[in-house]
């Protein structure tokens, strides 16, 4: 489901690229990384940035794997990173991996985990993968693909990959669009973000017990929001996920608030939809998780009973601010 807008601005993209709405050339003036670009990894190209400048600055990346951790501190204006891709329009056709294998079982914190670690504002990436192997084989411990850890940060056409809290959507106002999220335990994550995921594909690992999508990590009635909106989810390619055995999130703190609407879940979704923390601390007394015409089998059944059915959706307004259309971060040609 796209905006007329969205519609016109991919079909004009389509027509000037021979049908397929592809980006394989770096804009004028960006940092070129690759084997004919500027800098050899990305963490160079980033050390090249002005961090005083308030002009925008913007990174292109050539096809290929990066082996790297990578780390965006502060600037004083806005960047924006591309990733070479055949097809712009969504993350199926990404050329370009960021890959590391950290986690806190070695590091000082969890951000400190993540295979790219962003903490500036007005920020955009289009079209690269991020991910973070460790958990693929331990099967266990949090080990992040991307820790988004300031305001004002847009992800499009990106894929992250991870086992356990895979994505730590942290802190103000942040929007993932036609992205990939990939997990196995509260793999959406954070504390005070305001964060909308719009036209996202979730994908669900293989589990020996069970799986949770979101964990919110909200402790008062402030601002912080997930709301998963007109996605989906299923089993990861080639994952055989047991029937029920994933919920939509659990509460890391007792006033977590997370909604999916308009999304479609096939039956690796439970019929209770949500679970407590834990026994001992279920920690449910003040969450708000809700649903709004999910739609597949995982949208069937009988909720939990701290769940809410809402009669009407969240809008992006609410999450992102009444201004969002005009925001430099916000690309709208990828909201639904």
């Amino acid at each position: 489901m796209y905006t007329f807008r969205s519609v016109l601005y991919l079909a004009c993209l389509a027509l000037a690229c021979g049908g397929a709405v592809g980006r394989n050339t770096a804009p004028s003036g960006a940092l070129i990384v690759g084997k004919t670009g500027h800098y050899s990894t990305i963490q160079k190209a980033v050390n090249a940035l002005s961090t005083s400048s308030s002009s925008a600055q913007s990174i292109f990346i050539q096809p290929g794997t990066y082996q790297e951790q990578v780390y965006i501190q502060k600037l004083a204006g806005p960047l924006t990173i591309y990733g070479s891709t055949s097809e712009a329009s969504s993350y199926t056709d990404n050329q370009v991996t960021i890959t590391a294998s950290h986690a806190l079982s070695g590091e000082s914190n969890d951000d400190a985990t993540a295979t790219l670690r962003v903490w500036t504002s007005n920020f955009k990436m289009y079209n690269v993968n991020v991910k973070n192997t460790y958990g693929y084989a331990a099967k266990n411990g949090q080990a992040l693909a991307l820790s988004a850890s300031a305001k004002d940060q847009g992800y499009y056409g990106c894929g992250f990959y991870g086992y356990q809290d895979t994505v730590l959507a942290e802190t103000g106002t942040q929007l993932y669009a036609k992205c990939y999220l990939e997990g196995s335990v509260d793999f959406i994550f954070g504390q005070t973000a305001q964060a909308w995921f719009d036209s996202c594909h979730i994908g669900v690992l293989a589990t020996s017990s069970y799986g949770t999508v979101t964990a919110s990590g909200r402790t008062s009635a402030d601002s912080g929001y997930y709301v998963i909106n007109n996605s989906t989810i299923a089993a990861a390619s080639g994952q055989s996920v047991a029937k029920g055995s994933y919920y939509l999130g659990r509460p890391w703190g007792d006033y977590a608030r997370v909604i999916f609407q308009l999304t479609s879940m096939t039956n690796v979704v439970n019929p209770a939809g949500w679970i407590e923390w834990s026994s001992s601390s279920p920690q449910t007394d003040h969450v708000t998780f809700g649903e709004y015409d999910d739609s597949g089998d995982g949208a069937k059944g009988t909720r939990a009973s701290f769940a809410t059915k809402l009669s009407q959706p969240v809008s992006i307004t609410q999450v992102l601010g009444s201004g969002y259309e005009g925001a430099s971060w916000v690309d709208t040609s990828y909201i639904s």
